[in-house]
């Protein structure tokens, strides 16, 4: 019998590391090819990792809440065949510890520099490997090498994993913590990411805000997806100075179109036809106009990305959120972006998406009128440079000019409100690219077919 190494496959562009949440497959337990062998987690999606091979899984390499990288070895599988269908990952590692496993080089991702400067290729330290009776992943070993922290100082942290395991944030926050208290020489280290991008006046870790809790209050403790969101808002206010424009359009043209082609559109395409698809093809034409919108920070650099990459805000039926992103949306016919809009939609209630089906986003939309808000104020997606809120659509007076005079009508208005990143968007290109999305929908033709 041969032994298939099964590896964490590459999941999307930006994706260099995962969690492990879950062994769907026990050692000893029969796998069909495609069969889910565990579920991992990443900074964006949660997804399964299914076998390439049929067989019996005999070893499993990881346990759960262990951070693991891109390209290990996390499973042998036990297959039917002889040695030499054993696959190209092995070169006789298997028997090897996987502390000093050879990890594979990891692919740089096309956002700020500094954002992966922790995910680097495994590295034995020897002054946290020997005499501790505690297990550390391979990822906090290679982390407290980097940054001189002794075996000592590694056993005195206090672990949130599972069974009390240090993970990798219980690192980063002992890291950042010692070094505003000068405990950990930084003379030979580098800094973390955040300290790469976030301002001098919040270097400064704050002391925490004191609260009470009453007898009828309730203790809810945050899942993972909603530790990753808060982290990942906090970093966004710190690193971009943000500014926000408003725009009201008048969309009754829109509206009138919509309500004349939704029932033929379904029977057609057997799609619904909503608003956002059409909100998507606005924002495509006005990057399209107004490029430098489309665009991320590397330092003092400016990145205009070449592709338009749209990502579309999702609220998930456990409360978090979700931004799946629409690919090369500016060359989608409104047939396409509806199809692709309705697809990711429901793969995101279902939880069925796929790593890079969240990855590569330049420019994201979040459609506050789904909850009744006329308007928002939305945090931009970091890396990006801006956001768009467009607000609920209401029948409301308003002047209509015409070639007999003034006069008041009853029309379908809507807020469109454009967070921006002012450190590279001042306000008469934030100012004017809202204003041209805006445009692009009250300029809608009702008589347009599809």
């Amino acid at each position: 019998m041969a032994q298939y190494e099964l590896v964490l496959p590459k999941m999307g562009e930006s994706v260099a590391e995962a969690t492990i949440i879950k062994w769907i497959k026990q050692p000893g337990d029969a796998i069909d090819i495609d069969e889910s062998v565990l579920e991992i987690a990443t900074d964006k999606v949660d997804s399964d990792v299914p076998s390439p091979v049929a067989g019996t899984l005999v070893k499993t390499f990881f346990t759960v809440d262990e951070v693991v990288q891109v390209g290990a070895v996390i499973a042998l599988i036990e297959v039917p065949g002889a040695d030499s269908e054993k696959n190209d990952n092995s070169s006789d590692t298997s028997a090897l510890p996987k502390e000093i496993k050879s990890q594979p080089e990891i692919e740089q991702a096309d956002e700020i520099p500094g954002v992966d400067i922790l995910k680097q290729e495994e590295k034995p330290a020897d002054d946290v490997q020997s005499n501790s009776s505690r297990f550390y992943s391979p990822l906090v070993k290679s982390m407290a090498a980097e940054e001189g922290i002794s075996l000592s100082e590694l056993d005195g942290i206090a672990g949130t994993g599972s069974e009390g395991r240090v993970t990798k944030q219980d690192i980063l926050e002992f890291i950042k913590e010692h070094k505003q208290g000068g405990a950990v020489s930084t003379a030979t280290t580098r800094p973390l990411a955040s300290e790469l991008i976030k301002p001098a006046a919040v270097q400064t870790k704050s002391a925490p805000a004191t609260f009470s809790v009453s007898g009828g209050d309730e203790i809810i403790e945050m899942d993972r997806m909603r530790k990753l969101i808060a982290e990942h808002m906090v970093m966004s206010k710190q690193t971009s100075p943000h500014v926000t424009s408003f725009v009201e359009a008048d969309v009754t043209n829109l509206v009138k179109w919509r309500e004349r082609v939704k029932d033929s559109f379904e029977k057609r395409e057997g799609e619904k036809i909503t608003f956002t698809p059409i909100f998507i093809e606005a924002v495509a034409k006005a990057i399209k106009d107004l490029p430098m919108i489309n665009v991320s920070v590397n330092g003092t650099q400016i990145i205009k990305k070449r592709d338009i990459n749209i990502g579309m805000a999702a609220a998930l039926p456990s409360g978090n959120l979700i931004v799946p992103v629409i690919k090369n949306a500016d060359q989608l016919n409104l047939v396409g972006l509806t199809k692709s809009v309705n697809d990711l939609a429901k793969r995101a209630r279902n939880s069925q998406l796929k790593p890079d089906d969240t990855a590569g986003g330049t420019f994201t939309l979040t459609n506050v009128g789904t909850f009744g808000n006329v308007m928002g104020t939305p945090i931009i997606n970091q890396p990006q440079a801006a956001i768009l809120a467009v607000g609920a659509i209401k029948k409301k007076p308003a002047v209509i000019e015409t070639e007999y005079g003034d006069v008041i009508a009853i029309r379908h208005m809507m807020f469109l409100s454009l967070s921006y990143d002012h450190r590279v968007v001042d306000g008469a290109l934030g100012g004017s690219f809202v204003r041209k999305v805006a445009d692009y929908l009250e300029a809608w033709d009702v008589n347009r077919e599809i």
